[in-house]
């Protein structure tokens, strides 16, 4: 399984890179490739909100803004699973995060699956990892927003982890794990699970674990 490690970090001996790090070493570990994407080394502008509102992203699928966001576009397409970590800003993801997936979310959230569209995300696993490190707060908060971006991607969220400096040295070891687990696990492996029990795996509380 091919994934794709986005990142937002600013700091390379930060929290956010430690996040990215450990993700890889896992993906390794379960003896997948991973690339690594830092969208802090892309120049990747806001949505432009075309037209009335609504431009080449809603009738092509496409975004006509012509810088970095074009290529990201295509290697998203082509991984076939995704851990997104971003450090977290005022209890959200940062900005260039928040406008990277403002129009990737345009771009395939538009599909209309009833004419046999479908998102490039569509039932590939993904990890979304929210590192707070800083306060420490507001990591909840911000995987919550990402989970909603990714449904509407249609992507299989496979696990929501917080992270901060308290936290740190136990939950680097569950990005790890987590990652082994995931590019091991059947794909879309939660879309067969009955709509109450994929809600309760989504939803669950939040806590660092430990291995044991």
């Amino acid at each position: 399984m091919k994934i794709l490690i986005i990142t937002a970090s600013a700091n390379a001996a930060g929290l956010t890179a430690a996040c990215g790090e450990a993700a890889r070493q896992g993906i390794v570990d379960g003896h997948s490739p991973a690339r690594v994407l830092n969208l802090n080394e892309l120049e990747i502008a806001r949505c432009a909100v075309c037209g009335d509102g609504w431009g080449t992203c809603r009738s092509e699928h496409r975004c006509h803004i012509d810088d970095e966001f074009q290529s990201l576009h295509e290697s998203i397409q082509q991984a076939e699973g995704y851990v997104v970590v971003t450090p977290v800003y005022f209890g959200e993801p940062s900005e260039v995060v928040k406008a990277t997936f403002d129009r990737l979310r345009r771009c395939e959230a538009t599909k209309d699956e009833s004419a046999g569209e479908s998102s490039a995300l569509s039932g590939k696993a993904t990890i979304l990892i929210a590192a707070a490190g800083g306060s420490g707060h507001g990591a909840v908060h911000c995987l919550a927003e990402m989970e909603r971006i990714f449904a509407a991607l249609r992507a299989d969220v496979f696990d929501t982890i917080p992270v901060t400096q308290r936290t740190r040295g136990y939950q680097l070891e569950t990005i790890h794990d987590a990652l082994a687990a995931m590019v091991n696990a059947p794909r879309a492996a939660t879309a067969a699970l009955p709509q109450p029990a994929r809600d309760e795996r989504h939803h669950r509380p939040m806590r660092g674990r430990r291995r044991h």
